[in-house]
């Protein structure tokens, strides 16, 4: 917006406590006077017509696309320039020189490249790694992002696949000595942290539905294909689906699975998500509605008549 006064990198908590204390200096004249009214005063304050408005600018912020897990690697190259290009240029890090090589960060990891069978002199290794034989992992906050920016900068990344075994998404990127760097984040993250876990009892982390169809290849076909989720797996009476951070089970409809089934979900952006699933031809039953507790939703069918609600809270 061209008369917003936000900052650079605004944060949505700071707004809120702004608006609770404008609400206390409302109450003074207006004892009546409510949150909302605040909100809509702060919203104005930093030249935006609404509360809605504000969020959506504070939420469509770019994520910062840090490396969160702190790793050092020894890394031998044929060709000392290209390399520092590559990782400087393509994979985002920073560069510098010093007495045994070049030093690359990025965040809390470290990798020291050196020329062909490099070994730095405090390590004495016997039999330093050749060019192309190393392989790195680095975990991301946010792995979608760092795949679309390593695209972009002209590499070619493999797709993002979820290990079950080890409970991470991840992709590779081959560097031009053919070292494979693998970038990572838990597909739990920020949804299971050990204070979450001991302040539930039971242990319940998240739903898991299950909808029964009597043509599940079809089924797979039509959440792949409409509603944009991935084949984790699939045989005959089973396909396990995932989109984002939620993961669904079609089943064959049998005498113990039978009926019509539903489950709602959470999203970030409601509306951005209801014209996606529009432009895919789903059958969705109505545009965005907004209710007075403080959800905004919609509901689709899938092709054989399951009920899908996508909500998005808001104030």
């Amino acid at each position: 917006m061209a008369n917003s006064n936000l900052p650079e990198r605004p944060s949505l908590e700071h707004l809120k406590k702004l608006a609770k204390t404008r609400l206390q200096q409302l109450r003074v004249s207006d004892p009546d006077a409510q949150l909302a009214t605040a909100l809509l005063h702060v919203a104005r304050e930093q030249g935006y017509p609404s509360w809605r408005a504000l969020k959506a600018r504070v939420d469509a912020q770019p994520k910062a696309k840090k490396i969160v897990n702190p790793v050092m690697r020894f890394l031998a190259t044929a060709n000392i320039e290209r390399s520092i290009a590559f990782y400087r240029d393509v994979l985002g890090f920073e560069v510098k020189q010093h007495q045994s090589g070049y030093e690359a960060t990025l965040g809390p990891a470290r990798i020291e490249i050196g020329k062909e069978a490099f070994a730095p002199g405090d390590l004495n290794l016997k039999n330093p790694q050749p060019p192309g034989s190393t392989i790195m992992f680095l975990q991301s906050h946010d792995v979608v992002a760092t795949h679309a920016a390593i695209r972009a900068r002209g590499a070619s990344p493999s797709e993002i696949q979820k290990v079950n075994w080890i409970k991470m998404r991840m992709f590779e990127v081959r560097d031009p000595d053919g070292n494979v760097v693998w970038f990572g984040q838990s597909y739990h993250q920020g949804q299971d942290s050990p204070s979450r876990r001991d302040a539930q009892p039971h242990g319940i982390r998240r739903a898991l539905p299950e909808l029964p169809f009597d043509n599940v290849a079809a089924a797979v076909d039509y959440y792949r294909d409409i509603l944009g989720f991935r084949i984790n797996y699939q045989q005959d009476d089973l396909g396990v689906m995932d989109r984002d951070a939620i993961t669904v089970l079609l089943i064959a409809r049998t005498e113990q699975h039978k009926g019509i089934g539903s489950f709602g979900t959470y999203v970030s952006d409601v509306d951005a998500l209801y014209a996606e699933l529009l432009a895919r031809n789903a059958h969705i039953l109505g545009e965005p509605v907004s209710y007075p507790w403080g959800l905004r939703n919609f509901c689709l069918l899938d092709l054989e008549g399951n009920r899908i609600t996508f909500s998005q809270t808001f104030e």
